[in-house]
């Protein structure tokens, strides 16, 4: 069972929990690779990682909403974007 979040959590101690929905068993090795990377590097999977998300996040927008046009669809990724990222309304 995962620690509740306070004073004493400390989350490099307790991932990977027993109770992880989806096994990785790639998952050290992964680490393992990313550690070896240049800070460039390191920079560079991290733009390639944001941009993934980016895709995928509109892709979902365009299954979601089939009959939004591209200005539609640009409306709702930013109003979205802009909860996500806890800015203020």
């Amino acid at each position: 069972m995962r620690t509740p979040p306070g004073p004493s959590h400390d989350p490099a101690r307790c991932y990977p929990c027993h109770v992880d929905p989806k096994p990785r068993p790639n998952h050290q090795l992964y680490l393992e690779a990313l550690r070896r990377l240049t800070p460039e590097q390191r920079l560079l999977k991290a733009f390639e990682l944001t941009e993934l998300s980016r895709e995928l996040f509109r892709a979902g927008l365009r299954r979601r909403f089939p009959e939004a046009d591209e200005a539609e669809l640009q409306r709702i990724y930013l109003e979205r974007m802009a909860k996500c990222h806890n800015r203020p309304s």
